[in-house]
């Protein structure tokens, strides 16, 4: 027997049951009809399942069968302004959490903080549960639950000649995480309102791909042209990601190359900056919250845009084995229409090989930005001609921007 294990565990059950009670306690209150456990109770509860713990599984099942007793005597004292059982839920998770202390302290411990959390926020959770959430916010965060938890570690993780070479568990993964930021938008949205919320989640998004933000956000320019600034400003601020990535990629592929792209990447960064900042800065602060409710996220843009990815990547890959070098820049170029981070990992691959110069590389990663621009000048389109205006503006001046090193270059020639 390891008497200072014994004592650290037995400790962690009797602060577990404490905390509990502690919250119990202010709970029940002080009525003829208050609840019989509070924090004396829940402690004790929760010191004997440990003690049982420590002598023999035997007593570990009579201790439990008592707690049960113990609980159902209390039930019908139970407050009326809480109703249900969750008291004499508690009770016996204390019990649990003394049992289990003994072996895992730490997991007891952090479990009781976590339940003690949960029924203290009872009036907010209720709120959100009853007022907040809507009856489609439920229904689409239920489909999104299954798309991810139950579809997505079903399907097959390997390449499928049927789908020209794609893998499926790979594309349904696009599906979901385009499911997820279309949801973290509307979280967003809802909490801090359509200046920040939409500002932090297309700063967000484009981590992912800032075509499909760009898309996203035009959409939700459709549905509501009040937020017409907010949504350029969002689908601008993607592209600090975009470049931002773009740094990471050189760094970590290509780190011989990055003097050579330093001056296109520091441009293109800059005036993205600057153009973010003057149009969320245009973004009134009196601009309405929308309406409450709606749909959390389109299954039909996720599904395109996985769809779009997953062929432009199986081209790429299909082009670099079959075709050659030079077939691989062209397909990095188309890749480059939904993805220029894919497009950027090819051709500093090549570049880090020797089969492409500096210069090359330069340009070549100045055209996959120019497809990637064109992309999301169509996928801005969607958003009708005032969000294309702002948004397409801004994406011209950007690439001008980057192309602006290698202009300055060609002309002292």
């Amino acid at each position: 027997m390891d008497i200072g294990a014994d004592l650290i565990g037995l400790g962690a059950a009797l602060g577990s049951g404490m905390l509990i009670g502690i919250e119990r306690e202010r709970r029940k209150g002080a009525t003829p009809t208050h609840a019989l456990a509070g924090v004396r109770s829940f402690a004790l509860v929760a010191l004997a399942g440990a003690l049982a713990q420590t002598i023999s599984s035997a007593l570990v099942l009579a201790t439990a069968l008592l707690v049960v007793a113990l609980a159902l005597i209390s039930y019908p004292r139970g407050n009326v302004q809480e109703a249900g059982m969750v008291t004499e839920l508690a009770l016996f998770l204390s019990f649990l959490l003394g049992v289990n202390a003994i072996a895992h302290p730490a997991v007891s411990a952090g479990l009781a903080v976590l339940v003690a959390s949960m029924l203290d926020l009872r009036a907010p959770l209720h709120h959100f549960v009853r007022v907040t959430l809507k009856s489609g916010e439920l229904r689409d965060g239920l489909m999104l639950a299954g798309a991810a938890l139950v579809v997505w570690p079903l399907l097959p993780d390997a390449a499928n000649s049927w789908l020209l070479g794609a893998n499926p568990r790979r594309m349904w993964g696009l599906v979901v995480l385009m499911m997820s930021l279309q949801a973290g938008a509307h979280i967003a949205l809802r909490m801090a309102g359509p200046r920040m919320g939409l500002a932090l989640t297309g700063l967000a998004s484009g981590f992912v791909s800032s075509v499909a933000a760009t898309a996203d956000m035009g959409q939700r320019c459709r549905r509501d042209p009040a937020l017409l600034a907010a949504c350029a400003a969002a689908a601008l601020l993607s592209n600090v990601a975009t470049y931002i990535l773009l740094l990471v990629v050189a760094l970590t592929i290509a780190p011989a190359q990055l003097l050579t792209l330093a001056p296109t990447l520091g441009c293109a960064m800059t005036a993205t900056l600057l153009v973010s900042a003057a149009t969320l800065r245009a973004v009134p602060d009196t601009v309405q919250r929308p309406a409450r409710g709606g749909r959390v996220f389109s299954i039909r843009q996720a599904l395109l845009f996985a769809l779009i990815l997953s062929g432009a990547t199986a081209l790429l890959a299909y082009a670099n084995t079959y075709l050659g070098a030079p077939a691989a820049m062209l397909g990095a170029l188309l890749v480059g229409l939904v993805d220029v981070h894919a497009a950027a990992s090819s051709i500093l691959s090549l570049a880090d090989s020797g089969v492409l110069t500096p210069g090359a590389t330069r340009h070549i990663l100045l055209f996959a930005l120019a497809a990637n621009t064109s992309s999301k000048l169509v996928a801005a389109a969607a958003g009708g001609r005032p969000f294309l205006r702002r948004v397409g503006g801004g994406l011209v001046l950007i690439l001008l921007a980057a192309s602006l090193p290698s202009l300055l270059a060609y002309s002292w020639r």
